[in-house]
């Protein structure tokens, strides 16, 4: 089961699927079609084997401890922190911050960063298509300063209105923060130019990445953004773990966001001091296991080649696109001429719950839902849509067992 890629290369999505035991077992007696990787993705056996062999070889608490086990645990978790430096080829490790995921990531820049630089009459501009995570955070902030939430619109495609968003970054504006890729609708978003005209006026950019990392190359340096956030979970890595990525000198000038051991020099009842960056910014006993196996996952990613995979998933999108375009009364939300490997649906007079229900007894695992993005939900006048997402071991074939499905929802509720 080999899929052509751009450029004439290959990739051999049969061999790959053998790597990811879960998609061997059947469901409900069929077997498993899993299009839901934009909730959370599948694990291949080199993360599952990277926990086993944590907590059978090296199991210890990790820069406190003298002996053997902590040194190994030490350096297994230093290391995962530099091949995420790599991955999104940053300048130094200290500009990595490990957290529980791109929640926690974006909440620790809004707590950290934001309540130093925004006050009273001040904004934080953000667009239509962002993900609960990256609001919620900035209307505590709002609230909490006497600070303006300024929302950039979106079309009837699902992309950014530009010259709407251009408008909206003014004087007032302290921090601007925007998904790479929407996680309800696939719009990829034009970063590089959202960066370069926030910073020609000063402004900050935080970059939700969530969704994009799984998909596409990210080189921050690249984009020139000064805040990147993503989960480790998106990115077949083990749920609980997250990167935060920020400019040092940033972060260097942030306070901490929580209070607890590791990340301390000294602690008297008068005074506390801190570590230096990033640990500074690590309370507590972290994930161990889950940044090594969110290492390990990315050595899995590049021995794949994220190109690659890129492309493959462009095919598997275009081809799916095709064919649940042709499907009667089903319309697709969201048709940015720039996306990734999501696609957002209704089915005329079937509740988007009711399709996920009956595409599961076919074994096949969608998300139905508002996806934590009500307000695209209200942009498009529904309440929730159908949304299939795609991942590196997806195949044409499961395309085409979606499709089927499908058409077995519209027999059911009686609308072929």
């Amino acid at each position: 089961m080999k899929t052509a890629l751009h450029g004439g290369t290959e990739l051999d999505v049969r061999a790959i699927r053998s790597d990811f035991p879960i998609l061997a077992r059947p469901v409900r007696r069929t077997p498993l079609v899993y299009l839901d990787n934009a909730a959370t993705t599948q694990k291949p056996k080199a993360v599952l084997e990277s926990i086993r062999a944590y907590y059978e070889e090296m199991n210890s608490n990790i820069h406190r401890g003298v002996h053997y086990l902590s040194e190994l645990a030490t350096k297994a978790y230093e290391d995962a922190r530099d091949k995420v430096r790599r991955f999104l080829n940053a300048a130094d490790a200290r500009e990595i911050v490990f957290t529980r995921g791109a929640t926690e990531a974006i909440n620790l820049v809004a707590y950290a960063y934001g309540r130093a630089h925004v006050g009273p009459g001040d904004e934080i501009l953000i667009t239509g298509m962002e993900h609960h995570s990256n609001i919620v955070p900035w209307q505590f902030l709002r609230d909490e300063k006497g600070a303006k939430l300024q929302v950039a619109p979106i079309d009837d495609r699902g992309e950014l209105v530009f010259e709407e968003f251009e408008r909206l970054l003014t004087p007032r504006t302290k921090l601007v923060a925007v998904a790479h890729v929407s996680n309800a609708l696939g719009t990829v978003n034009p970063i590089k130019r959202i960066v370069a005209l926030a910073h020609a006026r000063g402004v900050p950019v935080l970059v939700d990445g969530a969704q994009a990392v799984p998909h596409l190359t990210v080189d921050v340096r690249d984009l020139d953004c000064d805040f990147y956030a993503f989960s480790g979970h998106k990115i077949y890595a083990p749920t609980g773990i997250g990167v935060l990525y920020g400019k040092l000198a940033l972060l260097d000038r942030m306070p901490p966001y929580q209070g607890g051991g590791e990340m301390i020099l000294s602690v008297t009842f008068e005074k506390t001091e801190y570590k230096k960056t990033p640990y500074k910014f690590e309370a507590g006993t972290p994930n161990i296991e889950g940044a090594i196996a969110l290492g390990a996952a990315i050595e899995y990613l590049n021995g794949i080649g994220i190109d690659h995979i890129a492309a493959h998933e462009h095919d598997l999108l275009r081809y799916a696109t095709e064919r649940l375009s042709a499907v009667p009364g089903l319309r697709i939300i969201g048709t940015a001429r720039e996306k990734a490997g999501v696609i957002s649906f209704e089915l005329a007079g079937v509740h988007p719950h009711d399709v996920g229900t009956i595409l599961d007894q076919e074994g096949i695992a969608i998300r139905t839902g508002h996806h934590c993005a009500q307000p695209v939900m209200d942009r498009f006048g529904v309440a929730a849509t159908a949304r299939a997402s795609f991942g590196l071991y997806n195949t044409m074939e499961e395309v085409d067992a979606l499709v089927a499905a499908l058409g077995k929802v519209s027999q059911v509720f009686g609308k072929s």
